[in-house]
């Protein structure tokens, strides 16, 4: 019986010590290599699509063109039949309205046709489809604890992350298959204390010039877990 109990100890300190040297960072590189296993994420060059569906809201569908190392960004988008495109280019800004760059202000305020909404979809597109290799962007700060968590009846692996103050204020969780490192799912806080903020379920997957993307992500208000919708990437 002793000797049972001997082994039973000394088991859960090796099991302690595994975890202790299982650091934020191990887990972090794990996933990339699952995703981005040929790092291609730094030098990508392509475009996909991207469907949008919400409650009561007509369906979105977008273009998203990218190009890294020209620091090249298109984003197309139909909605209520019409075409608006944002492109960042360097320095520069570009902005149609059904082909044309010469459109009133109205459109511009109705259609939220603007430089400022263009750069703020590039870092959105940029950041969601690139995790979890943005991950390694200055400014995240990765919190060395990794704990477990259990997620639509998969066992996770959970990375807590928050942002220097220049970069952002958010406080995020994302969840990693404990067998695969897959990025299963992710949410945000803005103010954790109160509950606040989304969360977002990925199912499906797609492989997009050699990274393994979400194929659907379906977003939910972490009050009360109210859905928001689902955005859809197709090549």
């Amino acid at each position: 019986m002793k000797k049972d109990i001997y082994s039973v100890i000394i088991f859960c300190i090796c099991v302690s010590i595994q975890a202790q040297k299982f650091t934020a960072t191990e887990l972090l590189n794990k996933s990339i290599a699952y995703h981005d296993p040929e790092g291609v994420w730094e030098q990508f060059e392509g475009s996909f699509f991207v469907t949008m569906e919400s409650p009561n809201r007509p369906i979105r569908k977008s273009k998203i063109e990218l190009d890294f190392m020209k620091s090249f960004f298109r984003l197309t988008v139909e909605s209520g039949g019409n075409e608006l495109v944002s492109v960042l280019k360097d320095e520069e800004c570009d902005l149609l309205y059904n082909g044309s760059s010469d459109f009133s202000e109205e459109v511009a305020k109705k259609n939220r046709l603007t430089c400022e909404r263009a750069m703020m979809y590039k870092d959105y597109y940029t950041y969601l489809y690139g995790l979890p290799m943005k991950l390694k962007n200055p400014g995240t700060i990765l919190n060395p604890v990794v704990t477990e968590k259990e997620v639509a009846g998969v066992s996770c692996w959970v990375l807590k992350v928050t942002y220097d103050p220049d970069t952002g204020g958010d406080t995020w969780y994302f969840y990693f298959d404990k067998n695969t490192y897959k990025l299963r799912q992710y949410q945000f806080f803005h103010d954790e204390t109160k509950n606040d903020g989304e969360y977002i379920v990925l199912e499906n997957e797609i492989e997009v010039y050699g990274i393994k993307m979400p194929k659907d992500r379906a977003w939910y208000y972490n009050q009360q877990d109210k859905y928001l919708g689902t955005d859809y990437l197709s090549l």
